[in-house]
C-alpha cells in the first residue's frame, strides 16, 4: 500500500520546530479566493489534474494544498451535495481522512520532498530523480472506493534536471483519478514544458495584519512587545515562516542589525558586523541563519527597488551582489561552508557596491 511518508520516523524538511507541518494544519491563513478557485474548479464540470501553486516560501502552499487534497479525499464525488454547498475547503476535525492525514500520512497522498541522508544525517540538496519515480508504485496500485489518488510536490524548485523530466513525463501521461499539486517560490524559473501542462495559481504574500493575528494564535506565549510584533510583521514580508522564524531566536536582533549596517555599508563597524555574524552562524541556530538570508534578500530587493525608481541607472552591482549573496548562500548549505564567511562577504561586498 503506498503512503506519504512515514512521518514517524523521517525528518520532515522546513519544518518549524514547536509548529504543526501543513498536514496537521486545520486552519489556513488568507488565501479566500484563491481557496475560492479551488473549489470552484473541483466542482466544475472539466477539472485539471495538475496544478501549480505560486508564491513566496512560507505563505501557506504546502496548508492549501494539504487542505485540498483533505477535501478532495473526504468528497470524492464532485458532483455531491456536500461539495455544491461547500463554502470552502474545510473538512471537520474528527472526519477519517483529516485524522489519517493529521496522524501522518494516507494511502492516496504522496508528499514528495527532500529526503533525509541517514549517512550524512542531512537533508539532501535537491529533490531527487528516485523520489519522483516513487509515482510508478504509487499510481500503480488502484484508489480504494473510486478515491482520488493525489501528489504533491514540495517544492518543485527543488527538482533538478533529471527529476524535473521525471515529473514531465508523468504530467504529459496522467493516471485516472489523481492529482498533481505542484508547489513553487518561483514558478516562472519552472522548465515552460511543466507549466505548460499545469493551470497555475498564485498565492499573494499574507499582509501584516494577518502575519500578526497568526502570530498571536500560534504563538501566544511568545509574542514581544507591540512595536517589535509590528516589526516583525512587516519584515517578514507577507511570509508567516519568516515571520515565525524572526520570533524564534535571536531574528530581531539580526532584522534590526542588518538593516543598521546594510544602511550605513560605506562606514562599516566592521567589529559589530564580526559580532552580528557571529550571531547568525552560531552553532545550532538554524532560526538564525535562515532569519539572515530571508532579511538579506528582502533587503536587497527593496534597495534596487528604490534605487530604480529614484533614477539610479547603474544597478548592476546590486544585481551581481543579489546573484552572488544566493549562491554563496545555496552553496554553504549543500557543502557545510563557514556561515560566518558568507555573512562577512554580504558586507563587505556591499560596502563595495
Amino acid at each position: 500500500m503506498a503512503r506519504s511518508q512515514d512521518l514517524a520516523v523521517r525528518p520532515e524538511v522546513d519544518v518549524l520546530p514547536g509548529f504543526p507541518p501543513p498536514h496537521e494544519k486545520d486552519r489556513l491563513i488568507g488565501h479566500e479566493a484563491t481557496e475560492r478557485a479551488l473549489l470552484d474548479a473541483y466542482r466544475s464540470e472539466r477539472l485539471h489534474h495538475a496544478w501549480i501553486l505560486g508564491g513566496p516560501k512560507g505563505i501557506g502552499k504546502a496548508t492549501l494544498a494539504f487542505r485540498f487534497a483533505r477535501f478532495a479525499l473526504a468528497h470524492p464525488d464532485r458532483f455531491g451535495a456536500d461539495v455544491a454547498a461547500a463554502q470552502d475547503l474545510s473538512v471537520p476535525a474528527d472526519h477519517p481522512v483529516a485524522r489519517q492525514l493529521k496522524a501522518g500520512g494516507h494511502p492516496n497522498v504522496l508528499h514528495l520532498r527532500r529526503p533525509w541522508d541517514d549517512k550524512s544525517k542531512r537533508f539532501k540538496s535537491d529533490l531527487p530523480v528516485d523520489e519522483i519515480r516513487r509515482t510508478v508504485s504509487f499510481f500503480g496500485t488502484t484508489a480504494s472506493a473510486n478515491s482520488w489518488r493525489i501528489c504533491i510536490v514540495d517544492a518543485a524548485d527543488d527538482l533538478n534536471i533529471s527529476s524535473a523530466n521525471a515529473l514531465l513525463k508523468i504530467l504529459e501521461e496522467p493516471p485516472e483519478r489523481c492529482l498533481f499539486l505542484v508547489l513553487s517560490h518561483a514558478p516562472g524559473r519552472l522548465l515552460p514544458t511543466i507549466r505548460s501542462r499545469c493551470r497555475r495559481l498564485d498565492l499573494s504574500p499574507l499582509s501584516s495584519n494577518d502575519i500578526s493575528n497568526a502570530l498571536r494564535d500560534l504563538a501566544p506565549d511568545s509574542i514581544p512587545a507591540e512595536d517589535d510584533l509590528r516589526e516583525i510583521s512587516e519584515a517578514a514580508d507577507g511570509s508567516l515562516r519568516a515571520a515565525i522564524t524572526l520570533l524564534s531566536g535571536d531574528g530581531l536582533t539580526i532584522a534590526k542589525g542588518l538593516k543598521k549596517h546594510a544602511e550605513n555599508a560605506e562606514k562599516l563597524d566592521l567589529a559589530a558586523v564580526h559580532a552580528l555574524a557571529d550571531l547568525i552562524a552560531a552553532r545550532g541556530q538554524s532560526d538564525n541563519w535562515e532569519s539572515f538570508q530571508h532579511i538579506a534578500r528582502i533587503w536587497l530587493h527593496e534597495r534596487m527597488r528604490r534605487d530604480l525608481a529614484s533614477g539610479v541607472r547603474n544597478a548592476y552591482p546590486l544585481v551581481e551582489l543579489w546573484d552572488r549573496t544566493n549562491k554563496a548562500i545555496s552553496d554553504a548549505d549543500a557543502l557545510n561552508l563557514d556561515r560566518k564567511q558568507v555573512v562577512l562577504d554580504f558586507f563587505l561586498a556591499l560596502r563595495t557596491a
